[in-house]
């Protein structure tokens, strides 16, 4: 009776973006894999958390060694019209807004951390909005400010489904002049670029809007380019997915693809079957892809979230499983983090 209700105040307490003080997430299954995050939120669309710590112990009960870490770039409006508070950017028809402080909230919760734990984490800069010329200031503040802090840029919001129509301004594109410095601010600063940028729209089944991520990446051979979900949404559907990566792979060396949320149930693991075309194309591109939770801000599920990769890892070669479950994130890491 006590444990049950424990479960209900953890619960609770996750809902309300409370500190996080509750039962920790029981992992959904023994760990089998050692596992590398290179996509996490600290902070979710209200830039609430449950907190750095709350992340170790996730990580920790899912077998992750480290992970990417990073803010959320917008805030969802909470319009005087809607009665309860929306908590995700679909719960309503308000906008969202950019917001650049959510990369000061992961420098402090961060900096809660001991050394030893904060190693473990590796933040991405990603308050900026990808529209805006004046983006790559706030990169460049946030690189003096915090000095050797900081090891990435990203999520870099551009093109992503309900969210590019909810937020204010123009509509981002990853090949975008506003991105063109910081695309090259980062090759300079040995920083690997986290993009998330839809291929295609709801309604169509070609990849229309692959030109933009593809010239971001040929236009800039020297910055090392991670392709969010593989350029899938929800209710993104492009049948030729599979050929265009290996397409892109096969030409620019400068691409990684990071098959966090959607396009893992979607696509790879369809039905709870891992697609055999998956498995090839990535063992012939074995160092490319990376596995990631795309938790939001509370961590209750993360376990979950990164386990689920066992069904694909299983299916590789062993020596392919490794890197594509733990090594190839820490590959695009600058040095200086490796």
């Amino acid at each position: 009776m006590h444990s049950r209700l424990f479960t209900i105040v953890a619960v609770v307490s996750a809902v309300l973006s409370l500190p996080a003080h509750a039962a920790e997430p029981a992992p959904a299954e023994p760990i089998k894999y050692r596992l590398c995050d290179c996509h996490l939120h600290l902070a979710d669309f209200l830039q609430h958390t449950d907190g750095a710590k709350a992340a170790l112990a996730a990580m920790d009960l899912a077998g992750i060694d480290e992970t990417m870490v990073c803010g959320m770039p917008v805030v969802k409006e909470w319009a005087p019209s809607e009665k309860i508070q929306p908590q995700y950017y679909l719960d309503d028809d308000s906008r969202c807004y950019w917001y650049s402080a959510t990369d000061t909230l992961v420098e402090r919760e961060l900096e809660k951390l001991p050394p030893d734990q904060r190693k473990r984490f590796h933040p991405f800069i990603c308050g900026i909005n990808s529209e805006d010329k004046n983006a790559i200031e706030h990169v460049r503040r946030m690189l003096e400010w915090y000095p050797g802090f900081w090891q990435g840029i990203g999520e870099v919001m551009t093109r992503h489904d309900d969210l590019t129509a909810l937020t204010y301004g123009d509509v981002a594109h990853a090949d975008a002049a506003s991105l063109d410095p910081i695309y090259k601010l980062a090759a300079e600063q040995d920083l690997p670029v986290s993009v998330h940028s839809d291929v295609s729209s709801v309604w169509r089944r070609e990849p229309i809007y692959l030109p933009e991520i593809e010239n971001a990446v040929r236009t800039h051979p020297d910055t090392r380019i991670i392709w969010c979900h593989a350029g899938i949404s929800r209710r993104i559907n492009v049948p030729t997915l599979t050929t265009e990566l290996r397409r892109l792979l096969k030409t620019y060396p400068n691409l990684w693809i990071d098959i966090a949320w959607v396009v893992f149930e979607d696509y790879i693991a369809k039905g709870g079957q891992i697609d055999p075309d998956w498995v090839a194309m990535i063992e012939e591109y074995p160092n490319r892809f990376i596995i990631g939770s795309d938790k939001v801000g509370h961590f209750a599920d993360y376990p979950h979230e990164m386990q689920k990769y066992y069904l694909l890892l299983d299916a590789l070669k062993p020596e392919t499983a490794k890197k594509v479950g733990h090594d190839n994130f820490l590959s695009v890491l600058p040095k200086k983090a490796k």
